[in-house]
């Protein structure tokens, strides 16, 4: 039988709608196959590997005069006769059979030396014989190209496996809206496109299901039902392959492929958010007779032949370590056939203790109870911003469980990394909920996380609730014999007495942490309790003591590799250096505490650094990198969601936009950080109220008090929002920019019942504190005033209060620079 030569043509299929998106991906794969022979298009089901292959071929048939020829193996049957993908090449190129002679033979005489790209589609369930077929053709075809998509690489010489990425968000959503309009012309975008193209990863199938129920859907029901994506996505083109006409079917499809142990390995996977090898070793191994089905598979092996088959993704590497995941599609699907194999519970309780026992260990690494080395420190915070959706997942098993004691260890054994990255709103919720549930818990167990919810709320800036967690943990503490957490305990409620201006206590609570910290193992906690010595003597105004106190702190935190620790002690040295007016030393001790805080990602602490280092420059009255710092140190803690420091630095833009000229601006913007400050935290800050008096005292003096008050009366009804945006964008610029804008020239409008700047001082206030600065007594005040000496008693205590000071002799001091004489009320 002779041979029939096919023409120069194409038997690519036509496309029945438009091609979106991947310019940039069929871009790469013209030039791979300008220069490669064999490139393997590797992916899950429904990726788009088949409508990318057809248009990158499409696109190349001026440069394969022999013809672009596609072969669709889909049907072809995997336990069919030798020869069937050779047969199924052969009629797709219009090539008859020969007698007796293999088709590959007859296939390479046809295409001999002539130019032809050769398609191959879906070899995933033929790849032995795909490759075989194709060896044979590369060495007899000098001009042949193949460009093939399978589920899994076909594993010959010379071949490119290329990964069809999911398509990047834009063009997700851009797919979803031209399917959606195809089947609703009236559809109209809105935020839920975002949410679904995210929730189905990019993978086009499912936006394509997804987008063909808009015709009863709204794309907001459609996000909220893709919790049941299996159910919701199953209604596809009856035209399609049958695997292709939902999504659970073309998931089954490839988990037929699989071996028993693949299986077994892909479900236990699905209570991972994504792990490393060493995870999978620890928890998905075989433990008869709870756990049967590897079969002594080595789990590495599993692993690779999952990640070849497209069904577990490479995401990246952390802290040294390759990470995985399975897409969601996938993990939800792996997770029912847990479910069905009786596996869950064992799986994920295994998960969570492993997760455990590692938070537990790395809690000792962080605080220096281990001895490591900063870098292995780094490498652990890193490690937590990948497992995040893990720890998640393990605390919700515990919680659905009523595992309470497991669930509050975890908490307390990362409050750590919560605290440095600023994350404390969700886990603080959390650890409440665990507290409430583990009241009958052993001391060892709750007295740490009395002690960890205590940190917590210093963290938060929380300083009454820090309190009150930090004096409940100090018996269970003390009971279960931990040293190191009643330590913890003590420093705490020290660091809550110093801001609520309880010294003599907070001394007494130091002492005590000195003496309980004295062993083994104790080096963070004998650091950390000199600088919370050295805060103390910055508030009682020992400013040489407090230097050394820091330093000593410093010395410690850097001997155990803690350099987080250490930044604590160079911002409490800068500050120290502002007050004694070196601005020098203030600005090197600032900067040199940036670098371990952006190392680790502690927003609140490098907020904080980089406030410093905008006052030193505006002290020296460099106002742009003023607003520099104090806009970065803004922005973080806006993302760190602590409220308290966001109206600190509200309340530092105050000053700068006064330096700046805009003395209206400044009003607004210390009203609007007062009311924050207020309302985030009943306590006031240590001379908080002292700095806003100071600022606002020179512009009564220019605008007038009853300016002033009205338009400190609009600043503290505007929203923190508002007030961010006024104070990040510059002067002249924000909203009612500059000296100018929306802001009152007098008084007519400002919000009812907040004409009284309540947090700042009265005109009697300011006259009182005047004449303590004259040096007269409550009996001679009240002569001078013609009032009673109890209520001048009642004034000055509201102006301590007011301040942040403890003293007559703070009052007098701050009254001389910042009251003048003139001053009436």
């Amino acid at each position: 039988m002779t041979t029939q030569k096919p023409p120069g043509g194409s038997s690519l299929p036509a496309e029945t709608d438009v091609f979106v998106g991947r310019d940039r991906d069929v871009a790469d794969l013209r030039d791979l196959l300008g220069s490669l022979r064999v490139v393997t298009l590797c992916g899950p089901g429904g990726i788009g590997k088949t409508r990318l292959a057809v248009r990158v071929a499409r696109s190349l048939r001026a440069d394969h005069p022999g013809g672009t020829w596609f072969v669709d193996l889909s049907d072809a049957p995997a336990d069919g006769p030798p020869g069937t993908v050779g047969r199924r090449v052969a009629a797709a190129l219009e090539i008859a059979e020969e007698d007796h002679r293999a088709p590959a033979g007859v296939i390479a005489d046809t295409i001999g030396t002539r130019g032809v790209l050769l398609v191959l589609d879906n070899c995933e369930h033929l790849v032995d014989d795909c490759a075989a077929l194709a060896g044979v053709l590369l060495n007899r075809c000098p001009g042949l190209r193949i460009l093939a998509t399978s589920r899994e690489p076909l594993r010959m010489a010379a071949e490119t496996v290329w990964r069809v990425p999911p398509l990047e968000p834009a063009e997700a959503e851009r797919l979803f809206v031209e399917r959606a309009r195809a089947v609703r012309p009236d559809f109209t975008v809105t935020g839920a496109v975002a949410a679904v193209s995210r929730a189905l990863d990019g993978v086009p199938l499912a936006l394509e299901l997804a987008a063909a129920r808009v015709r009863v859907l709204s794309a907001e029901q459609i996000a909220d039902r893709l919790t049941d994506r299996f159910r919701l996505l199953s209604a596809g083109d009856r035209t399609a392959p049958p695997r292709q006409r939902t999504l659970r079917a073309a998931i089954d499809w490839s988990y037929e492929l699989l071996g028993d142990a693949e299986r077994v390995l892909l479900r236990r996977l699905s209570v991972f958010a994504g792990w490393t090898l060493t995870r999978v070793e620890q928890v998905c191994r075989d433990d008869p007779p709870a756990l049967t089905g590897l079969d002594g598979h080595d789990p590495l092996d599993l692993l690779t032949a999952l990640s070849d088959k497209s069904l577990a993704v490479v995401a990246d590497e952390v802290a040294g370590e390759t990470r995985f995941r399975l897409p969601d599609s996938i993990r939800q699907y792996a997770a029912e056939r847990l479910v069905a194999a009786g596996e869950d519970a064992e799986v994920r309780t295994r998960h969570r203790d492993a997760v455990l026992e590692d938070a537990e260990r790395h809690a000792e690494i962080a605080l220096a109870e281990i001895p490591a080395t900063w870098d292995e420190r780094v490498a652990l915070f890193q490690r937590y911003d990948a497992e995040m959706e893990n720890v998640r997942a393990v605390l919700s098993w515990s919680l659905d469980r009523h595992e309470y004691e497991e669930g509050l260890r975890l908490c307390t054994a990362l409050r750590t990394f919560w605290i440095v990255r600023g994350r404390l709103g969700e886990w603080i919720e959390m650890t409440d909920r665990f507290l409430v549930g583990a009241l009958d818990a052993p001391a060892f167990v709750h007295g740490p996380g009395l002690a960890g919810r205590a940190q917590l709320a210093i963290g938060a800036r929380d300083y009454r609730t820090a309190a009150e967690f930090a004096g409940r943990a100090l018996e269970p503490c003390r009971k279960a014999g931990d040293d190191f957490m009643t330590a913890v305990a003590l420093n705490t409620l020290a660091e809550a007495d110093i801001v609520a201006g309880r010294f003599a206590e907070a001394t007494v609570r130091l002492d005590e942490a000195d003496a309980v910290s004295r062993g083994e193992r104790q080096e963070w906690n004998r650091a950390y309790g000199r600088i919370v010595r050295g805060r103390l003597r910055i508030r009682q105004g020992r400013l040489r003591d407090a230097r050394d106190l820091l330093e000593q702190g410093l010395a410690g935190m850097r001997e155990i590799g803690q350099l987080w620790g250490a930044a604590h002690a160079l911002i409490g040295l800068g500050r120290v250096a502002t007050l004694r007016g070196d601005l020098a030393a203030a600005g090197s001790c600032y900067g040199a505490a940036l670098p371990a805080l952006v190392a680790v990602g502690a927003r609140p602490e490098r907020a904080r650094a980089l406030a410093g280092l905008g006052r030193v420059a505006l002290a020296r009255g460099d106002t742009g990198a003023a607003r520099a710092a104090l806009g970065e140190s803004l922005e973080l803690s806006r993302s760190a969601g602590i409220r308290p420091d966001v109206a600190r630095s509200l309340i530092a833009f105050a000053e700068l936009s006064a330096r700046e000229g805009d003395e209206r601006g400044a009003v607004l913007l210390a009203g609007a950080g007062a009311a924050l400050q207020e309302a985030a935290a009943p306590d006031p800050r240590p001379g908080g109220g002292a700095r806003v008096e100071g600022l606002l005292e020179p512009i009564r003096r220019r605008l007038g008090e009853p300016v002033v008050a009205q338009l400190w009366g609009q600043g503290r009804v505007t929203t923190p929002e508002d007030a961010i945006a006024r104070a990040l964008a510059g002067p002249g610029d924000g909203p009612g920019g500059g000296s100018g804008g929306v802001v009152p020239d007098a008084p007519g409008d400002a919000p009812a019942g907040a004409a009284t700047p309540a947090s700042t001082l009265t005109a009697r206030e300011r006259e009182i504190a005047r004449l303590v600065a004259r040096g007269l007594s409550n009996r001679g005040i009240a002569g001078e005033l013609v009032i009673s000496p109890a209520t001048v008693a009642r004034h000055v205590t509201n102006i301590l209060g007011k301040l942040g000071f403890t003293s007559r002799a703070q009052v007098a001091a701050w009254a001389v620079d910042h009251i003048s004489e003139e001053t009436r009320s």
